[in-house]
């Protein structure tokens, strides 16, 4: 699942021009592998998992600091 920021309408959906791609690739690809990791390691408490989930709080916050920059 790929974030996306309000189009022109002001309706969510469409990537913003203004929002970088390679930053909302980047969430979804650490989406995926802490879902990997999860499974394999079975804890959400496991520090691998703990560990991709703080690099994606990172990259989280980093999209949400675009998004109100826009706005």
């Amino acid at each position: 699942m790929i974030l996306s920021a309000p189009d022109h309408t002001g309706e969510a959906g469409g990537s913003s021009p203004l929002i970088d791609r390679r930053l909302e690739e980047e969430i979804d690809t650490l989406r995926r592998r802490m879902t990997e990791t999860f499974i394999r390691e079975e804890s959400f408490t496991s520090e691998p998992v703990m560990e991709i989930s703080r690099m994606l709080d990172v990259k989280i916050n980093e999209y949400m600091r675009q998004i109100c920059v826009i706005r």
